[in-house]
């Protein structure tokens, strides 16, 4: 369903069962900068009532998986760590096309976040799949239908607002460059890293 040209290596969640404080604190921003993304959609296209109206909906959801996340933390007596880089989104927003029209750049915009949340869904089901600890294994288990959600609003905005852009083909693009990408990920306790 996702398209992904790489599945991650099921031993990742073994890098990350090892390391919950930190996996959890990537987890926590990367919800934060979710929302951020969604708010500015928002704040970038106002005219389309429509995705106002989702990406609003997205901002607090996100932010409720935030809230989640940082529940958990606090939970079992861990501390939320400061926000970091995430050199994974950092490349594939690189790989954004900036130099075109307004409404290319939306559209890139919009599978940027696609792509974001289709990896994510894949690392949360893989976290689901291969975690011995139970909360954390449903918890996963739930996040990741919600970004299966979120993968598909974005991809079918971004079908929907494009005047000038083969989204398919432009889909096709993004998933060939990510799953190239990716290869240099997937042996750290990051979402995406």
């Amino acid at each position: 369903m996702l398209g992904l040209k790489l599945a991650t290596d099921p031993r990742w969640a073994n890098i990350a069962e090892k390391n919950l404080e930190e996996i959890l604190t990537d987890h926590a921003w990367c919800e934060q900068k979710a929302a951020s993304n969604a708010i500015s959609l928002i704040v970038n296209n106002s005219q389309y009532q429509d995705l106002v109206s989702t990406m609003t909906e997205i901002a607090m959801e996100e932010m409720s998986h935030f809230q989640m996340v940082h529940e958990i933390i606090k939970k079992r007596g861990y501390t939320l760590g400061p926000e970091r880089a995430d050199d994974y989104v950092g490349q594939l927003y690189k790989f954004c096309k900036k130099d075109g029209s307004k409404n290319q750049s939306f559209v890139d915009r919009l599978l940027f976040a696609a792509m974001i949340e289709a990896r994510s869904c894949e690392r949360f089901r893989v976290l689901s799949t291969n975690i011995k600890d139970e909360e954390l294994a449903k918890f996963y288990h739930e996040l990741m239908v919600s970004e299966a959600k979120h993968y598909t609003t974005f991809l079918k905005f971004a079908r929907k607002y494009s005047t000038d852009v083969d989204v398919d083909k432009r889909w096709k693009e993004w998933l060939e460059f990510e799953g190239e990408l990716i290869k240099n990920y997937g042996n750290k306790g990051e979402v995406h890293g």
